[in-house]
């Protein structure tokens, strides 16, 4: 059945030309990254208060460590999925990713139109003055300084005015893509595919999992993902619970 499944889904890319993509932690964690809430994930670690706004307020050095070392993967590479989904952009079959990964590894394998909905690791931010630093510089503050979290290049009267914070969406928070504007943004994008990809994510966190209700009538939804989501059942979706590499690299081979 998974073998007539791939078949169907692959006829379904085949006939596509605007393909939007959604992605989520379980396609990273094939390039080794852990995801959050699965029997191995971060979570088990410590709870989801430690990603959150007033947690990183209260308490942003050990905000900063928990982060650096459980979010923050410099030398992880792109895996065949991340490779081939960036291969089908440049073909022009996918026109957007929307990802809920913070990794950059979509850019890494040399996609383009990437929206990284969580926002980015690979960056912090100043929240008085907005100078950007890169997390490696952050690491390199967090071994040479006391205060590596307060902005030396403003000033204000309160030092928490001061704090940089990772250009992620913490608990608590709202992104740059958590506006009227951005929601229009991508719900047009889903609503003008000719097919949804769905790879990597259980679609239950909201905002995110509420994108695929946008897609068109006639639009196919094609779900990879190990474990089930709510909408596995839904009208015109086709799941393929497996690994998203193995099943990627066999839809592109019979793409081939």
């Amino acid at each position: 059945m998974e073998n007539n499944m791939i078949e169907t889904c692959t006829d379904f890319i085949k006939k596509a030309k605007s393909i939007v993509v959604l992605t989520g932690a379980g396609i990273s964690t094939e390039s080794g990254i852990k995801d959050f809430r699965s029997s191995t994930g971060i979570y088990q670690k410590a709870p989801e208060y430690i990603l959150s706004l007033d947690y990183f307020y209260e308490h942003p050095k050990e905000f900063y460590q928990f982060a650096i070392e459980n979010l923050y993967h410099p030398d992880a590479v792109p895996n065949i999925g991340h490779e081939i989904l960036a291969t089908w952009e440049k073909e022009g079959k996918v026109t957007h990713i929307i990802t809920q990964n913070i990794d950059g590894l979509h850019q890494k394998a040399g996609s383009e139109n990437v929206i990284e909905f969580h926002g980015t690791m690979k960056t912090a931010s100043c929240m008085n003055c907005g100078k950007i630093y890169s997390t490696e510089e952050m690491v390199n503050r967090l071994n040479q300084m006391v205060d590596y979290y307060i902005c030396n290049h403003c000033d204000s009267q309160f030092k928490q005015d001061r704090y940089i914070r990772p250009d992620v969406v913490l608990f608590g928070d709202a992104g740059e893509w958590f506006t009227l504007e951005g929601f229009q943004t991508i719900n047009h994008m889903i609503n003008q595919a000719d097919c949804l990809l769905v790879l990597g994510t259980s679609l239950k966190v909201t905002p995110f999992s509420t994108f695929p209700q946008n897609r068109g009538e006639e639009a196919p939804m094609v779900l990879i993902n190990k474990g089930d989501s709510p909408y596995d059942h839904s009208y015109g979706t086709y799941v393929i619970h497996d690994s998203i590499g193995k099943t990627l690299a066999q839809i592109n081979e019979n793409l081939r």
